[in-house]
């Protein structure tokens, strides 16, 4: 949760919205590890055990309802065997978006493993063909990845308030340096005559990291902070996950995913998919002004590259 809602009356609030919604008191116990856009506070439910509640700032009009379809995916993935926490409530003060959910005794691996990737790419597997909610993650992509606007190739994808932030701040990091701008141009030419994509069928989670993957003994327990989930093709998941193995124990689990990606989607679509990682990895730490992140990142994403025009 961001820090604001951390203090006196704002705490009090969200709390207090969060007993009325799911009849129950609530007390802070903890704040939870991890969250570069929001953290999570453990909480104690009256008779009820323990949950994780997540507080944001209310950014625009429908930010409820775009909870609310997260809850609706849950709700349908859970039933389906997907591994990711239910849901208890969802609900907003004047300035705060929250939500609620079981708490898992687990936390995220300290680092990836061949068995923990395996693990992943099955979980990832039962979203083929889950798509339940109009909250399109691959057209998103190509638009990200190809600079396009949906006017200038003829069509009409709607998009979020945080998708069209994200990708107006993508478009602007060839401003940063040098070394982002050569990249951003590389991604540029190899996905600009790449067509847009059709209508994929799978439930997309959108930030499928080690750190929202709960491991207990060795094993995925959990998937969580689903609240940007919605459509497309489960790929993108594959290729957040791909990102995170560009560690020599992992290259044999990283020819594994570039495989499966490709078997998916197809070269371009794979094209897509890794230029708009390399993009959102890059505009977050130098929208929060992490200098120190960004050379990594670029030496990162020529890599990712190299391998995946390799494969063609």
């Amino acid at each position: 949760m961001n820090e604001g809602v951390h203090s006196g009356e704002l705490l009090a609030e969200v709390l207090d919205d969060v007993a009325r919604v799911v009849g129950a008191e609530v007390t802070r116990l903890d704040r939870l590890p991890g969250g570069v856009n929001a953290g999570a506070m453990r909480v104690q439910l009256a008779g009820r055990g323990n949950a994780v509640l997540k507080a944001v700032p209310r950014a625009h009009p429908g930010h409820l309802d775009e909870m609310l379809r997260a809850r609706r995916v849950v709700e349908h993935m859970r039933g389906r065997g997907y591994p990711t926490p239910a849901w208890l409530g969802v609900g907003a003060t004047a300035t705060q978006v929250w939500h609620l959910t079981d708490f898992v005794d687990a936390a995220p691996a300290p680092e990836l493993t061949p068995s923990l990737v395996e693990q992943s790419m099955e979980i990832i597997e039962i979203q083929a063909g889950q798509a339940a909610e109009p909250y399109d993650h691959w057209s998103f992509a190509w638009r990200v990845a190809t600079g396009r606007e949906s006017a200038v190739a003829g069509l009409d994808f709607p998009e979020t308030p945080e998708q069209s932030l994200l990708r107006r701040s993508a478009a602007k990091l060839s401003g940063y340096s040098s070394a982002v701008s050569a990249l951003v141009e590389r991604l540029r030419l190899v996905c600009a005559d790449i067509a847009p994509p059709e209508a994929a069928p799978d439930m997309v989670h959108a930030d499928f990291n080690p750190s929202n993957v709960l491991v207990g003994d060795g094993v995925v327990v959990a998937v969580v902070d689903i609240a940007n989930a919605g459509s497309g093709t489960r790929a993108t998941d594959l290729m957040t996950l791909q990102w995170h193995t560009f560690e020599d124990p992992l290259d044999d689990a990283r020819r594994k995913l570039w495989k499966r990606i490709l078997s998916v989607v197809g070269w371009e679509g794979a094209a897509v998919l890794a230029a708009t990682q390399i993009l959102m990895q890059l505009e977050w730490p130098i929208r929060l002004g992490r200098h120190d992140i960004v050379p990594g990142v670029v030496e990162r994403g020529h890599r990712a590259f190299d391998e995946l025009s390799a494969l063609r």
